[in-house]
């Protein structure tokens, strides 16, 4: 089988990729099998040293990294390169601080000794999505590397091109070949692969239908899984705040990768006091943004990364008008690209509400007290992160029980960060990534007890 890479903004070819064939898999799961069983055995000062290798290459080629990510799905170049710096990052944390996360645990109890240890477990399958191509893997890899385990990454067809620079950029760091390998695969391969004896867990970003399946088939075979899935995330204003503030902060937070991110927020629930001012000053802000070819410095919002996730969108769009959302700008869409837009009087039961909307798109829902805020913000079955807006911040903190989101953010965008797990409730998955959390997700914590 054929994948073919298709630059979504001018929908030119940019490469093609021959899938594998089973005895191909079958080589590269026994050569990672192998791999473990001499890199678990590697001194965690020189795994990291190698893994600050790797952080140290891809801050030196950024701009190279940066363009094909731009090139494969559609990402203005600006951003591109700080995705890629957060990656060197990420490397640089897990080098830092893997001595101490994966130090033993000393407990006492009425035997001589007792304490907790981690081993690692094995050779880990990450499935990762194509709107971060370069961050979605390195959270996942850096940890799991670090820890002693070895990973083999099946990531979306249209960055398999982004997926042969991770590869390339472990090798070049010093890490063993076999270390890091990709799969170059149709989903149909998958359940062959979760079954093999070789991997010992599964780790997948993507969408809800993808990680129920994955799921399920972890279940099957007894396997550790991870599902970081999707996300309708609320970012509530209330008449306290600064709204300029709110307003900045609230266009990165639905705008950042032409809104293609679990974690955008998608709902703005806005008190009654402050809803026409915030609505007026985040649509002239959005009016502002630069569209155009993300390959120039000075685009701040290109095309989607495919034509039927921007068909999508505008479907979303156009179902919730004929509900009653009102058109506040934008609304257009040709091709991969859709306009920024701005829907207003968003209520439940339209698909502005009750959907993850994946792209440019902001519904503004009004309220009128903090309590009905929260009732909404609660009425989803995502559950990745809340964003709340307030100069009041002891009030904001004694609200953060109503909200049973992954995370609860005061006066910022939720974003992942290196040193706090990150990780969702309901439809969003379950597990924990980056952090001492998302090392310990793929270890064995063994028990030791002497007498």
């Amino acid at each position: 089988m054929e994948f073919k890479s298709i630059n979504p903004y001018n929908n030119k070819e940019i490469a093609s990729y021959t899938s594998q064939t089973d005895a191909e898999v079958e080589t590269l799961l026994q050569k990672s099998q192998t791999a473990f069983e001499k890199w678990r055995k590697v001194p965690l000062k020189e795994r990291a040293r190698l893994m600050q290798n790797a952080a140290k290459i891809l801050r030196d080629n950024a701009a190279v990294y940066a363009k094909t990510i731009t090139l494969e799905m559609g990402k203005p170049i600006k951003e591109s390169v700080g995705e890629v710096n957060k990656c060197a990052w990420v490397c640089d944390y897990y080098a830092e601080n893997a001595a101490e996360f994966l130090k033993d645990e000393i407990i006492k109890t009425d035997a001589s000794q007792s304490f907790v240890t981690h081993d690692p477990m094995g050779a880990i399958l990450a499935i990762m999505p194509w709107n971060f191509p370069f961050w979605q893997v390195f959270r996942f890899a850096a940890p799991t590397l670090m820890a002693g385990n070895v990973g083999l990454l099946k990531h979306a067809p249209n960055v398999f091109g982004s997926a042969k620079h991770i590869e390339d950029i472990f090798t070049k760091a010093g890490f063993p070949k076999e270390v890091f390998q990709n799969l170059i695969v149709h989903h149909d391969t998958t359940e062959a692969i979760i079954a093999h004896d070789t991997v010992k867990a599964v780790t997948l970003t993507g969408s809800e239908r993808a990680g129920a399946a994955v799921a399920e088939l972890s279940g099957k075979y007894i396997k550790k899984s991870l599902l970081e899935l999707g996300g309708n995330n609320a970012f509530i204003v209330w008449e306290d705040a600064d709204i300029d503030a709110a307003v900045k902060t609230a266009l990165v937070a639905r705008m950042l990768n032409c809104g293609q991110s679990c974690i955008a927020a998608k709902r703005f629930i806005l008190l009654e006091g402050i809803y026409e001012e915030f609505v007026n000053k985040f649509t002239a802000e959005v009016q502002k943004l630069k569209s155009g070819d993300p390959l120039e410095e000075t685009t701040q919002v290109g095309p989607l990364a495919r034509k039927d996730l921007a068909d999508q969108l505008q479907s979303q769009v156009q179902r919730s008008i004929e509900k009653g959302a009102t058109l506040l700008l934008g609304g257009n869409q040709d091709g991969a690209y859709h306009e920024p837009t701005v829907l207003g009087n968003v209520e439940p039961g339209m698909s502005a509400f009750d959907e993850e909307t994946f792209g440019p798109l902001a519904a503004m829902i009004k309220v009128k007290t903090i309590e009905e805020g929260f009732d909404l913000s609660e009425q989803s079955k995502y559950g990745l992160g809340v964003t709340v807006c307030t100069k009041n911040i002891e009030k904001a903190l004694s609200y953060s029980y109503r909200v049973s989101d992954g995370a609860y953010f005061i006066n910022e965008l939720v974003k992942s960060d290196p040193r706090l797990p990150f990780g969702g409730t309901k439809k969003s998955g379950y597990g924990r990534e980056l952090a001492k959390d998302g090392m310990m997700e793929f270890m064995n914590r063994k028990t030791v007890y002497v007498k």
